[in-house]
């Protein structure tokens, strides 16, 4: 007789594709960690790249203000305007005096920037903005950016011509430096030199108003470390603690501070010009003060 044996089907447990929560949180645990050692890598990345605009934007500045000097006869673009003299203003890089009120020559730069003598040599209104400021303008509801981070050094032209013993706001040393005018005043002794001279600079967005960045000379000569300060004017600090310089001879560089006092938190409260400068911000042994001292200007010879 035939024997016929009948095998149970085995049932083999089958898993559906569901994540348990404990591999759903290592998951994301190890996202999460890939993430926070990524991201600051990213931030850097991003920093650098806005740091080489910069230096794209700076030296297209540096090399617009030197074309216009060999049109004129080696005279160059006064640092601001002076509005006591309207003639020779006409000479100034810029008219503008940059606030946060909702007024057209903040956010529109055809009212001044495209119109200024340094302009036809530049062609290009994007590069008067350093690309990491994000200081706007609510004209209307609408957020729009403002047209300049840039200040050119003051004793580059002045006000029109006029120096620093002229300054309303300037104590005794004002008389001790001069103007220069012309790009041959630029030579080593009586200036730090072309390729030790800056031209332009970013300047904070909550201290930028003229076209001039004063560069207070306080402590310089004699060399009195105590004395360093702002005055109105601080440097940018845009890129890491970094601001874009144009100089003289046609280079451009990213200048890293080292001071924390020279890079104090924007002042979100500012309407007009402001910033930690105003009046005078007292910073004794600033080693940044000193750095910028020694690129702006040299006392006049006795």
């Amino acid at each position: 007789m035939k024997c016929i044996i009948s095998q149970q089907k085995r049932t083999i447990p089958q898993r559906n594709g569901a994540f348990t929560l404990i591999e759903l949180l290592v998951v994301i645990a190890i996202i999460a960690i890939l993430a926070a050692l990524l991201l600051p890598s990213l931030k850097g990345a991003k920093d650098e790249s806005l740091g080489i605009k910069c230096m794209s934007n700076m030296r297209q500045m540096a090399l617009g203000w030197r074309m216009y000097a060999q049109d004129s006869r080696e005279f160059i673009v006064y640092a601001s305007q002076n509005p006591t003299n309207i003639p020779a203003s006409q000479y100034a890089w810029t008219q503008q005096t940059e606030d946060f009120t909702d007024s057209p020559y903040n956010y529109d730069p055809s009212v001044d920037i495209t119109v200024g003598p340094l302009y036809p040599y530049i062609n290009s209104y994007w590069v008067y903005r350093c690309p990491s400021d994000t200081s706007v303008i609510n004209h209307g509801g609408q957020l729009l950016p403002r047209v300049r981070t840039v200040s050119m050094n003051f004793f580059l032209g002045g006000f029109a011509g006029t120096g620093a013993g002229d300054f309303y706001y300037t104590p005794g040393w004002g008389a001790t430096y001069p103007i220069y005018l012309k790009t041959t005043d630029l030579v080593p002794g009586y200036s730090p030199g072309p390729s030790d001279t800056w031209v332009f600079l970013d300047e904070r967005q909550d201290c930028i108003n003229w076209g001039n960045f004063g560069t207070d000379m306080a402590g310089d000569t004699p060399n009195m470390p105590a004395d360093y300060a702002f005055a109105e004017d601080m440097p940018g600090m845009y890129h890491n603690r970094s601001a874009g310089f144009a100089w003289a001879d046609g280079h451009a560089t990213i200048q890293h501070w080292l001071d924390y006092r020279t890079t104090p938190p924007l002042d979100p409260s500012t309407a007009t010009d402001g910033g930690p400068a105003v009046p005078t911000l007292a910073v004794p042994r600033d080693v940044d003060v000193r750095w910028l001292q020694l690129h702006t200007v040299r006392p006049i010879q006795q």
